[in-house]
């Protein structure tokens, strides 16, 4: 996303290094990494890491936000929320999966591929242009990032918006209203159901363990 903020703390610098290491241990040709997480929960800033961590270790890792794939634009999505009930729209099927697995593809082929980019400052819908020739890894994060199917390796990052509600609020990129709060809520219960997908578990500590 553009314009988007990231607050890098040793907390992600120490999580990433272990899912790094993981990663080289399981590297394969065009491997791809999800990483999902409530909103507040750091999953930018892991990513961030992640990247660049393995851009030390020789690998050119390509982030991919896909919340930027929602099927509402911005700037129309509280409308369209409210006007079709909060819960029975926010969740898995809010995103554009069929756009989605198309860039999946075009990553996979080393193709070129157009996608959307939410910039946040006009909360407009811009377009995103990346050649993936010579790109080695995919890592996506999003919300329900580890819901998407051809995922190598699943990270989730257990903190909720209960225990990010405040700092979210302060740092003013969460508005503080009830509506809002209804869907993080919403959104919490989604995530929950996929959690049982994540092969890699970062606690509200941001301590890292394999799922059992």
């Amino acid at each position: 996303m553009l314009e988007d903020v990231l607050l890098i703390a040793d907390k992600h610098r120490q999580a990433a290094a272990a899912i790094v290491e993981e990663i080289l241990k399981r590297r394969i040709t065009k491997m791809v990494v999800a990483i999902s997480g409530e909103s507040g929960s750091g999953k930018s800033e892991l990513t961030h890491v992640i990247a660049k961590s393995l851009r030390k270790e020789g690998i050119f890792a390509k982030p991919i936000h896909i919340d930027n794939f929602y099927n509402t634009l911005p700037l129309e999505r509280t409308e369209w929320r409210t006007k079709h009930g909060v819960e029975n729209v926010v969740g898995i099927n809010e995103y554009r999966w069929d756009k989605v697995y198309q860039v999946l593809e075009d990553f996979k082929n080393n193709s070129y591929s157009t996608m959307p980019c939410v910039d946040l400052v006009t909360e407009q819908v811009d377009e995103l242009t990346t050649n993936f020739k010579g790109v080695d890894m995919l890592i996506i994060d999003g919300i329900y990032a580890i819901n998407t199917e051809g995922v190598d390796l699943r990270v989730f990052i257990e903190l909720t918006y209960h225990e990010t509600k405040k700092a979210q609020t302060d740092r003013g990129k969460e508005p503080d209203n009830p509506f809002r709060w209804s869907v993080l809520e919403q959104e919490h219960q989604a995530v929950l159901s996929i959690k049982n997908k994540a092969d890699i578990f970062i606690d509200k500590e941001y301590r890292v363990r394999q799922a059992e």
